[in-house]
């Protein structure tokens, strides 16, 4: 035992550009994988993790001092900087519980397929790490590492669910059969949007509408450039800090290139977990052959839509403005505006296009990120020092619209935090009749006896 100690210690102390090979090897070995192959995967993956720390250190110290001038001159206290949901990806795979994380929401999965709970077979293992993050939260706040899973079992439970109840938005809207989406940045938004859309329904002036999308992509285009938002608000931070011309230009490029590095440093994330991906999707096809099942996958393959797309870009703007005025809010919106598609993919599909609706929505799950991300920033800053990024340099905490910025995710971390013994209980009884809603009386998905074949 002193032994297995030891090397376990070994690699915690190590990092987690050492730990990451190790844990995702082990993990590609036991879905089938060749060593070589496996290793490769993790390798990818830590050398992702040391990229992002490299962009993380290099913005938060141009614009961690920037911010801070804008906060003396103006008055906004925005010192919440949003480093994107990459770098939190970075941070949730470099925790020292991500194994027993991640393999906790595997067999969760499995064993709902099993009981016939869920028809979402998840084979999206990059995307667990929204599930994860509040897991390794919790654990943080606690010390309490049975809590800490329980909240990523609880967060892996109602994703799953939530992927059964929207797929008929995703075959419907997107035109994508068979498929669900369990990607938590996507579906998070249900939780506000289905009960506000069912209000809006009843006003005549949202129901009836006739302002289409067409009408606001004429006005839309070249801002909608990640680079050019990152020029733009780096640009905007140096002149209300009061820089001089020089330093505004500076700042403007280099916000512009963290917006552009960020995305391909990620993307090494998602070349490292493919094959793990891919062989975890062919072990489960082969254990449950005959059931009706959707594939789960990333919501990228919706935001591509032109709905998505205009409705997004509308709500950037809106989003940066509504930061500098939301009462409590501390949170600076800068990497994850690039991925708002994802936090409006499920919405545009639930309205089935309504752009008015759409971006009231959009504003209402924007709010919630907002205030989210200042609620819960001084713990992702420590969590983010505690794996080894220096951000002693910059007075800024980190948050982003990923996390538990994200309405579902920070009612889960919630419940298990402060004080469990009642939130927890709270948490399953609405879980418990929203489950019953859906299956008994909308009867979403209802599983018939006999398989369904494509």
């Amino acid at each position: 035992m002193n032994i297995i100690m030891s090397v376990f210690n070994f690699f915690i102390d190590a990092g987690p550009t050492v730990m990451l090979p190790v844990i995702i090897t082990i993990i590609g070995l036991i879905f089938g994988l060749k060593i070589t192959r496996a290793f490769k995967s993790g390798l990818t993956l830590a050398i992702g993790f040391a990229g992002i720390k490299l962009i993380l250190d290099f913005m938060t110290t141009n614009v961690g001092p920037a911010a801070k001038a804008m906060v003396e001159r103006t008055g906004v206290k925005l010192d919440a900087l949003d480093v994107g949901w990459g770098s939190i990806a970075a941070v949730t795979w470099a925790s020292p519980i991500i194994a027993v994380l991640i393999f906790a929401i595997l067999i969760v999965n499995i064993v709902l397929l099993i009981l016939k709970k869920t028809q979402t077979l998840d084979v999206d293992i990059w995307n667990y790490h929204h599930m994860a993050i509040v897991g390794v939260m919790v654990y943080f706040v606690t010390k309490n590492v049975f809590l800490g899973v329980g909240a990523s079992v609880v967060m892996a439970v109602i994703t799953f669910k939530m992927s059964d109840w929207s797929q008929p938005l995703v075959e419907d809207f997107f035109g994508i059969p068979g498929v669900s989406l369990p990607t938590v940045s996507a579906l998070s938004s249900l939780v506000i949007a289905w009960p506000l859309n069912w209000l809006l329904d009843k006003i005549p002036f949202f129901r009836k509408s006739k302002f289409t999308i067409k009408d606001a992509q004429k006005y839309l285009g070249f801002f909608g450039d990640s680079m050019i938002m990152g020029l733009v608000i780096g640009l905007v931070i140096g002149f209300l800090a009061g820089y001089d011309i020089k330093a505004v230009l500076q700042l403007g490029v280099s916000m512009s290139a963290v917006l552009v590095l960020i995305p391909k440093m990620t993307a090494l994330f998602m070349e490292g977990l493919m094959p793990i991906s891919d062989a975890a999707q062919k072990w489960s096809q082969e254990k449950f052959k005959g059931r009706r099942l959707f594939i789960g996958l990333d919501a990228a393959v919706v935001v591509g839509n032109p709905d998505v797309i205009t409705t997004a870009l509308i709500i950037i703007p809106l989003t940066i403005a509504m930061a500098l005025v939301l009462p409590g809010n501390r949170v600076l919106p800068f990497a994850d505006l690039a991925v708002v598609p994802f936090r409006v993919a499920m919405v545009v599909a639930l309205t089935r296009g309504n752009l008015l609706k759409n971006i009231v929505i959009g504003l209402v799950v924007t709010a919630s990120l907002l205030w989210c991300g200042t609620a819960t920033s001084p713990i992702l800053t420590a969590i983010a020092k505690q794996v080894g990024i220096d951000l002693s340099s910059s007075s800024m905490l980190i948050s982003s619209f990923a996390a538990t910025s994200m309405i579902q995710s920070y009612l889960v971390f919630l419940a298990f935090s402060y004080q469990p013994l009642i939130g927890i209980p709270i948490l399953l009884i609405v879980f418990a009749a929203a489950w019953y809603y859906f299956d008994k009386v909308k009867h979403i998905n209802k599983e018939t006896e006999e398989p369904v074949t494509e």
